[in-house]
């Protein structure tokens, strides 16, 4: 029987087959590169915001959405934000990100790409960063808060945990009648 696993798993390889051992593959995205243990978070992480490929759901479970669209030419961007604020305290929970990053497509509609977990610079009073998925999130004073990205819908081509996804573009700003 394992002879056949083998044989099976060898021949899935040669053929040009993606195989994730453990879990899902997603091109770009998982297997990540960070480990099996990263690789597990994020499967965590996607079926906990699997939910929220709604807004309107995102909305009921009390994110708020912002109308500016976060975006650093030619680095890429982060799309809108719809943040949570009950969740922004010194707790960090893997299944309960503080952010959810949408992109706005042509119909007006949002496309999740990804999450970001925030922890507010007055609620941590370790003198360490906080960490999770096992990455130190990013300290922004001008903000007022730790954070890190995690693009698990959309693939990144600068990585899992970049601040900027190139992919990720916002709408330009519509022209007033007249002009142009």
């Amino acid at each position: 029987m394992k002879r056949i696993a083998i044989t099976a798993l060898t021949k899935m390889l040669l053929l040009g087959g993606t195989v994730c051992i453990g879990g899902e593959s997603i091109p770009g995205i998982l297997p990540s590169g960070f480990g099996e243990s990263v690789d597990r978070d994020v499967a965590r992480l996607r079926a906990a915001t699997a939910p929220f490929h709604s807004a309107e759901r995102a909305l009921a479970a009390g994110y708020r959405h912002t109308d500016h669209c976060v975006e650093k030419p030619p680095e890429g961007g982060m799309g809108y934000h719809f943040d949570n604020p009950a969740l922004r305290d010194g707790i960090l929970e893997l299944e309960k990100p503080e952010t959810l990053v949408y992109e706005r497509r042509p119909d007006g509609t949002f496309k999740l790409n990804g999450v970001e977990y925030i922890v507010p610079l007055s609620a941590w009073k370790s003198m360490e960063p906080p960490t999770i998925m096992g990455q130190s999130l990013k300290r922004a004073d001008s903000l007022g808060f730790w954070y890190l990205h995690v693009w698990n819908w959309e693939q990144s081509p600068t990585g899992l945990f970049a601040d900027w996804n190139p992919r990720v573009k916002c709408p330009k700003p519509a022209m007033p009648q007249g002009t142009g």
